[in-house]
């Protein structure tokens, strides 16, 4: 919604901007950064208490007591964070998500967008091309940005761990001190397991979404037209401009 929303006001405001995938890019690029403030605190709670099971897990082993900070659920630990923070502790580490976010979603909806262009007017409205078009954009866009999103994790729970790694470093201060004491590997560690839940999900998603259009019959770009008044040298109203 945020991306045909944001792409239809930037058609309105520049009327005389090419229409094709650099607006899908400035338009997907927005409609993320918007979904990552709109959804953060809760990216955050998520992490925090996946982190939390799992030193759980190493403190049974260890038969020793836990030193962290127990939540009891959700609500619990937003309004721990929220006490202990305030509102920017539910942010915190949200700068390399927006670093990432921007060209991620930017490009997924980049590359899918452009791949669709190549694929034959016939076959546009076929499931496989669609789901091919969706891996591709997803693949890409996930490995291009994985590193931002390893900085970003690292952010969230650095509060449970001894480490000073990322501590009082910037966004891409840490990917530095990363790459340096851990390698530059380290960087992508994960990112092999993360296209098991990425690239499907991207592909049905877009999938999904071009399939609903069709059966809700919404029209397509090259059928709907955003009408934009031109106005002409002495101020009357020309011909309108139909902007897709």
């Amino acid at each position: 919604m945020a991306y045909e929303e944001y792409r239809r006001w930037i058609i309105l405001g520049f009327p005389n901007v090419e229409q094709g995938p650099v607006l899908d890019l400035v338009a997907g690029s927005i409609a993320g950064g918007t979904a990552v403030v709109s959804t953060y605190p809760l990216d955050l709670v998520r992490t925090k208490l996946a982190y939390q099971v799992k030193g759980a897990v190493n403190v049974s082993l260890r038969e020793s007591k836990p030193s962290e900070q127990v939540y009891k659920g959700i609500l619990d630990c937003v309004k721990t964070i929220y006490r202990q923070n305030g509102l920017k502790g539910l942010y915190r580490g949200m700068a390399p998500s927006l670093y990432g976010i921007f060209p991620y979603s930017g490009l997924k909806f980049y590359f899918y967008e452009k791949m669709k262009t190549h694929v034959p007017e016939e076959h546009r409205k076929d499931i496989i091309p669609k789901l091919a078009c969706g891996s591709v954009a997803g693949l890409l866009g996930q490995t291009i940005t994985y590193p931002l999103d390893v900085v970003r994790r690292q952010m969230q729970v650095q509060a449970f761990s001894s480490s000073n790694l990322v501590k009082g470093k910037g966004t891409f201060g840490s990917l530095v001190m990363i790459a340096k004491h851990q390698g530059w590997k380290q960087l992508f560690s994960g990112l092999s397991i993360n296209y098991l839940k990425v690239v499907p999900s991207v592909a049905i998603g877009f999938t999904v979404y071009d399939s609903m259009k069709d059966w809700l019959n919404v029209p397509s770009r090259e059928q709907a037209a955003v009408v934009v008044p031109v106005l002409s040298e002495d101020g009357s109203n020309a011909a309108p401009v139909h902007s897709s």
